[in-house]
């Protein structure tokens, strides 16, 4: 944004992947920021960056953290298939409902919602589709669930006072990712080709994920009359989901994945270990289930024109390129993942 007068920022969920990256772009820019986390963070002191921590579904602590701020970032989530619904509930939609409540309590102008295409995933191919599609009648996992519900209160919360965008960044991945890439690899050994191996899907690398952020946030300003809108942002280059697998591990000089599983047995085995997981109060993520058996068969990219035409949103850095970068930070620094949420 040319020109740009320095603001002050909070970034929810600014010591994980995508948060610290929006932080850094933030502060190298001039803004002052400050991050609302579980934890704190070495990273984040080095960049001067303000430190608040708390639990984002404990309203007070929101409050405080959205203090003077100009602008929020809300990109604190539980994301994962795992663990009990009230984890995913307490965290993904109370934590939204708190934000919203205290950024117009404290006077914030601006919200940009971290949200996610499983919002709108229904199991069934998705290629191509827009915004305008709807949310599905039921959801196979607790996360789609409770941040589609947490996306609604966004947009049902959208008022003069209160400016929204919500974005949908789909597989964010790159170098410090915390989620995507050490699951594929901790999973390389059983991980199994599921149906035909040709469903194409969007990703999206974690520079572009954080500019497309920055960029909602700069728009809004310039043009209130986007609040309220949805926006799927991606690399815009739909590639094949295990060809795209299968580079990240070669990035980690890993063997490829050959061996496949017709979609049926994949889904039926999810519906069976889900079933097993639960009756046994099983804590741990099942190898697999019905929502990620789902996902892994199936064809799942988004018309990204509207983040073009109303964001100026165009991905600078390639799949190729990102591919170089991850390869190179698994050489060097990957070895020591955060697994934390926020």
């Amino acid at each position: 944004m040319p020109n740009h007068v320095p603001e002050k920022i909070l970034v929810t969920g600014g010591g994980g992947f995508l948060g610290k990256a929006i932080v850094r772009k933030l502060v190298k820019r001039g803004d002052r920021v400050s991050s609302f986390s579980r934890s704190s963070y070495y990273e984040l002191k080095r960049l001067g960056v303000t430190q608040i921590q708390g639990d984002i579904s404990d309203y007070n602590a929101v409050e405080r953290a959205c203090n003077g701020a100009d602008l929020v970032f809300h990109v604190a989530a539980k994301p994962g298939i795992s663990g009990e619904y009230s984890e995913y509930y307490q965290t993904n939609f109370i934590g939204t409902k708190n934000v919203i409540k205290a950024c117009k309590k404290q006077g914030v102008t601006r919200l940009i919602y971290t949200s996610s295409p499983s919002v709108i995933f229904d199991g069934r191919d998705m290629e191509g589709v827009d915004e305008s599609i709807p949310y599905p009648d039921t959801y196979h996992a607790h996360y789609p669930k409770t941040k589609a519900l947490a996306e609604q209160e966004v947009l049902n919360s959208t008022d003069d006072q209160l400016k929204t965008i919500v974005l949908r960044p789909h597989l964010i991945w790159g170098p410090e990712d915390n989620h995507l890439v050490p699951g594929i690899i901790q999973r390389a050994h059983r991980l199994r080709i599921v149906g035909h191996g040709k469903n194409k899907v969007d990703t999206i690398y974690i520079d572009n994920a954080a500019d497309a952020h920055i960029l909602a946030a700069d728009r809004l300003k310039e043009s209130p009359d986007l609040s309220g809108r949805i926006y799927f942002i991606s690399q815009d280059e739909p590639v094949i989901l295990w060809e795209m697998i299968n580079n990240i591990l070669i990035a980690a000089h890993m063997p490829e994945i050959k061996k496949s599983v017709p979609k049926t047995v994949a889904w039926a085995i999810g519906a069976v270990l889900e079933y097993a997981y639960k009756i046994l109060n099983l804590k741990s993520e099942p190898p697999m289930t019905r929502f990620v058996a789902n996902e892994l068969a199936t064809s799942h990219w988004f018309d990204i024109r509207a983040a073009k035409h109303d964001l100026g949103y165009t991905p600078t850095i390639s799949t190729t390129e990102g591919l170089i970068r991850l390869e190179k930070w698994l050489k060097t620094d990957g070895q020591g993942i955060n697994h934390g949420t926020y």
